[in-house]
């Protein structure tokens, strides 16, 4: 019974010593075990924090498994084809050229390397743009360039598209209907182009110009000027009468521009300043005379007379309806003196004529002159030879100029180089007739004039010319009848 119990314990005693053992085996088997995990771990980090994941690329080029400066070394061997595509068709194939990239860009490559990191590795597929530091002048320029030429060149063939546009037209404001085109957007294209990755194709996507449409805020704001068009009253002063001209009355036709500012067809307004001219202007026109026996007679306007240059008249008041001005004074006065300009627009009295002015009755060979509608002077004259059809022109003329003493020249029937000195020369047609003394005449009698009158001037005696032309003035009516 000894032996057994000895025995017992010796295999107790055995027994823990075997365990012992093997407890300080595994012991060290875990320690190898985690030091080979650390540093499969350590290492691991190493080439996570120092190489590009599997599926990464940059301008599209495969960087997977490199370091930031083998990365930059295959960036800087690759070659750009430079195409350019819309959509699917290719418009442009520029020069191949390698990828402009430098050593400089290196900071930039790492900095991708970061940002891609990750602590186990990744199979997730991301490009990273990367632009050179120094400029592609080619790319960015050069190519651009063609770019823009070529999209000009297709646009030349491909339809516009048409804009919606509010118009006035037979005096209704209406709407056109807009119309999708064809031509491209260049300005978006190139920008787009500008802001398009660094990789060999660029494609970009179409973008068309787009019509304006019926619904746009410009169409709106458009019928919006054209109704203050057509509510717009321009008030139009001619001498002492102005004439309110309502938008909608004389303008039938208009547009506006993408500014909004209005551009008038100026047709119907031409006819109603027509219509003005014609009832005010008395160029040209019969002028109704009280003469100096109260007889009321009717002279035709000559040299003296004015009337509106209708045309230049039609763009003023248009300029006014299209700069939404209130008011006009007509400013474009013609006539028939010696540089087209007109006389008596500013006289209101008489029927245009005034109450100064000059009168002569060829029957009655004598004349009158009134200052402030009172007869301030009368005297006998002879007029121009009847016999010989140089009668002195009658009509409503005015005194050109004045000149003392002047020399007369010209020709006359039988007399066709003459020169003659007189005292006195007041003018009164473009032809050469006017008043002057006539110290050579010995013939003063009121039938003087049918075979013995002047060349067609109106001969004063020489006492009274002084006178006559004292109290004549430049730019004064002359009615002769």
């Amino acid at each position: 019974m000894g032996q057994a119990v000895e025995q017992t314990v010796d295999e107790v005693v055995h027994s823990r010593k075997k365990t012992s053992k093997w407890y300080k085996n595994w012991k060290i088997i875990i320690s190898i075990v985690l030091i080979l995990i650390t540093l499969i771990i350590l290492g691991m980090s190493y080439y996570q924090a120092n190489h590009f994941n599997a599926n990464i690329t940059i301008n599209t080029i495969d960087v997977g498994g490199l370091t930031a400066d083998e990365a930059l070394a295959k960036l800087q061997a690759s070659n750009l084809k430079n195409e350019i595509y819309i959509g699917d068709q290719q418009i442009l194939d520029g020069q191949d050229r390698l990828m402009g990239l430098s050593e400089a860009d290196l900071p930039e490559v790492e900095k991708l390397l970061k940002s891609q990191y990750t602590f186990f590795p990744s199979f997730k597929a991301e490009d990273f743009s990367l632009l050179p530091s120094e400029q592609d002048l080619y790319r960015s320029k050069v190519l651009k360039k063609a770019l823009e030429q070529e999209l000009v060149s297709m646009n030349e063939t491909l339809e516009a598209p048409i804009d919606s546009q509010a118009i006035l037209q037979d005096g209704k404001i209406i709407v056109t209907e807009s119309n999708d085109g064809q031509q491209y957007d260049i300005d978006s294209l190139l920008e787009s182009y500008d802001n398009h990755d660094y990789t060999s194709e660029v494609r970009l996507e179409p973008i068309h110009l787009l019509p304006i449409k019926e619904d746009s805020e410009m169409v709106k704001n458009q019928e919006k000027k054209l109704q203050e068009l057509l509510d717009h009253t321009v008030d139009y002063k001619v001498q002492d009468q102005v004439h309110s001209l309502k938008g909608s009355d004389v303008i039938k036709n208009a547009t506006v521009s993408g500014e909004l500012k209005v551009k008038v067809d100026p047709k119907d307004l031409q006819a109603k300043l027509t219509e003005i001219n014609d009832s005010q202007s008395t160029l040209g026109k019969d002028f109704t005379f009280k003469t100096h026996s109260g007889s009321v007679i009717s002279v035709k306007g000559k040299g003296y007379g004015w009337a509106l240059n209708v045309e230049k008249e039609t763009a003023q008041v248009q300029a006014a309806f299209e700069k939404g001005e209130s008011s006009t004074s007509a400013s474009n006065i013609y006539g028939n003196g010696w540089s087209n300009e007109g006389y008596g627009y500013d006289t209101l009295t008489n029927d245009g004529i005034g109450d100064t002015y000059a009168e002569v009755s060829i029957a009655e060979q004598r004349m009158w002159l009134y200052k402030d509608g009172k007869e301030i002077f009368t005297t006998h004259v002879v007029t121009g030879k009847r016999s010989t059809g140089e009668d002195t022109n009658p009509g409503v003329w005015y005194i050109l100029y004045k000149r003392t003493p002047y020399t007369l020249t010209g020709s006359a029937v039988g007399n066709p180089d003459y020169s003659v000195d007189v005292s006195y020369w007041a003018p009164f047609t473009n032809g050469g007739q006017g008043f002057h003394d006539a110290s050579w005449r010995g013939n003063w009698s009121s039938t003087a004039y049918l075979t013995g009158g002047s060349g067609g001037c109106v001969n004063v005696p020489p006492g009274v010319m002084s006178t006559v032309y004292n109290n004549l003035s430049v730019y004064q009516p002359v009615v002769i009848y």
